[in-house]
């Protein structure tokens, strides 16, 4: 069977991530243990996960003319994606985030955006014709929001699903030229109180939150909501979808993972609530382990 076509677009950083006991309060000093590097970037995270469960993944991107830049691009080759417009950008750095992980799991991340923050529409001439190959796009909020307003234009036009992981936390809101023309969002529940003023903390708030998220002109809202699962709500129907239980370790990127195995999912025909099970599954396999893009499993290990 031929394998259906995802474009993500969206950013890569190196991460740079440090074990702690604890998290550091504004002013301390932690003296932390282990100290390691690793490939991230919301958008690459999803390819990498999308890639490795089985999807024919084009990645569109920003990276400086650096090691670090180079690094990821080999980095996706090896992972089979099509590196074809993986831009380099000859006056802005790759993008970093430095990590720290306390023994709970929990992180606190700051990123330098660097040649992420430079991604603009206009550099991939045949954007359009890349667009209407895909079967689905994925965008997140760490490239400008007029390139991925620009991306979900194109693709409304074509009649191509676009889903948005709207993370990191949006620091505007988002239009609703934007939201009505995706086909799936998926929020966490910070996020989601930030689109909608309603503070998510369980299946009623989240049943409102999703329900203006909806009348905001998306089709299919998923509030992921950690341990408690993902929250789906799509053609007036709603239920939790419970999360796996596993001993975390690093949940740096289990929601990447999750975005990059739903849209995999939904990809291979299965439901909405298949695909987010399918999510869950490799998000729970992700936070086992240590790491961004090298947390995320590969289709043998999801039963």
């Amino acid at each position: 069977m031929k394998r259906k076509k995802l474009l993500v677009i969206g950013s890569v950083n190196t991460d740079m991530v440090v074990k702690s006991h604890s998290l550091p309060k504004p002013g301390e000093t932690v003296l932390g243990g282990t100290f390691f590097m690793n490939a991230g970037g919301k958008g690459a995270n999803q390819a990498v996960a999308a890639a490795r469960l089985g999807a024919d993944v084009t990645f569109i991107c920003k990276i400086g003319n650096d090691a670090f830049g180079e690094t990821s691009k080999k980095l996706f080759e090896n992972e089979g994606i099509d590196t074809s417009y993986v831009l380099v950008d000859p006056d802005n750095a790759s993008g970093v985030a430095l990590i720290t992980v306390d023994h709970n799991a929990e992180n606190c991340i700051v990123v330098a955006p660097g040649a992420n923050g430079n991604l603009h529409a206009s550099d991939v001439p045949d954007l359009s014709s890349i667009i209407e190959q895909a079967d689905y796009v994925l965008m997140q909020l760490e490239i400008p929001m007029e390139t991925i307003q620009m991306v979900a234009d194109i693709a409304y036009q074509k009649n191509i699903p676009v889903i948005l992981n709207p993370a990191p936390a949006p620091a505007q809101a988002l239009s609703n030229n934007l939201l009505n023309k995706l086909y799936l969002i998926t929020p966490n529940e910070t996020e989601a109180e930030l689109i909608t003023g309603i503070k998510v903390t369980d299946k009623d708030s989240a049943l409102l939150a999703a329900k203006k998220i909806h009348d905001l002109g998306v089709c299919c809202v998923i509030i992921t909501m950690g341990a408690k699962g993902a929250f789906v709500y799509k053609d007036s129907q709603c239920e939790i979808i419970p999360s796996f239980k596993v001993t975390a370790v690093d949940t740096t990127a289990a929601g990447d993972i999750f975005n990059g195995a739903l849209v995999v999912g939904l990809m291979e025909g299965k439901s909405i609530k298949e695909s987010v099970q399918f999510a869950c599954r490799a998000s729970a396999i992700s936070v086992s382990r240590m790491g961004a893009q090298s947390s995320a499993p590969y289709r043998k290990e999801i039963i």
